[in-house]
């Protein structure tokens, strides 16, 4: 092994570069999925283009992790900021290879559509479904003539099994669904990609506060998902979009990965009557 891959072994770099070459942008990249997507595609050998609205944090993770990331300020429910953010990258770098719509908004973590107001779902709207419709347009509009490029969407383990988010968030969710069947059904002509991973509940420190710490909120998941034994963090969704954004993924288009642990495929009824039996 020569100093370079030794380097790479000892600061967990992957020695393959899934990703070498190809120009991404993410949005929602300053924190959570967002901000773990940037490093591992970073690590991975993209040149990372990282969207937020939080200036200082995602400044910060562009400073960090040095050559091939940068960082543009963009609101996704103000479709100028998206031209400008697709536009600019373009200008900059001549092409773009990966479009990964994530930034999204929870209105609370549990709620009655009884005590949701007219604002829950139009924050949920504007953001998650709006935000990622414009960058998928924007997106597409740069990689038609390029008869190439991959669009990802983050979209939620709500869209599986009902009652797991309040109305408003699951409304959107569902509309990142209809997105990835549609444009892979429309886009697939013209070379492009378009898929979306779909995880179980991830703490992170967007969640609304109920007092728990992000490792209580990991805890309490964990029990209440279905695969003992293992914890899902950012990491395990950014790489499931690390995946699908890679040359591995050639052929995979309009496919919803859901990563859940088996959470949406289990029967409740027969899972405890196992677990009686036991």
């Amino acid at each position: 092994m020569d100093a370079a891959a030794a380097a790479r072994a000892s600061n967990g770099a992957p020695n393959y570069k899934r990703l070498e070459g190809k120009v991404a942008i993410i949005t929602g990249g300053a924190s959570g999925i967002g901000a773990c997507a940037v490093r591992k595609f970073h690590e991975n050998g993209a040149i990372v283009v990282l969207a937020d609205i939080v200036d200082e944090q995602g400044q910060s993770i562009a400073d960090t992790l040095g050559e091939n990331v940068t960082f543009v300020h963009c609101d996704v429910s103000k479709e100028e900021d998206i031209i400008n953010l697709v536009d600019s990258t373009v200008a900059k770098y001549g092409k773009l290879d990966i479009m990964y719509n994530n930034a999204g908004v929870i209105d609370k973590i549990f709620g009655s559509i009884l005590e949701s107001t007219r604002a829950d779902l139009d924050k949920c709207l504007n953001v998650n479904l709006a935000g990622a419709f414009m960058g998928a347009k924007h997106a597409a509009r740069v990689m038609v003539p390029q008869k190439r490029g991959c669009i990802l969407f983050t979209s939620s383990a709500c869209t599986h099994v009902g009652g797991l988010a309040t109305t408003a968030y699951a409304v959107s969710k569902y509309g990142i669904m209809g997105l990835t069947k549609n444009l892979s059904s429309e886009l697939g002509m013209h070379g492009i990609r378009v898929n979306c991973v779909s995880p179980y509940g991830v703490a992170t420190s967007l969640l609304p506060s109920d007092g728990r710490t992000v490792e209580q909120a990991e805890a309490g998941m964990s029990a209440l998902g279905n695969l003992k034994g293992q914890v899902l963090k950012p990491d395990g969704i950014a790489m499931a979009a690390v995946y699908l954004a890679s040359d591995e993924a050639s052929y995979v288009s309009g496919l919803d990965l859901v990563v859940d642990g088996g959470y949406s495929v289990v029967n409740p009824t027969m899972l405890k009557a196992r677990q009686v039996r036991q």
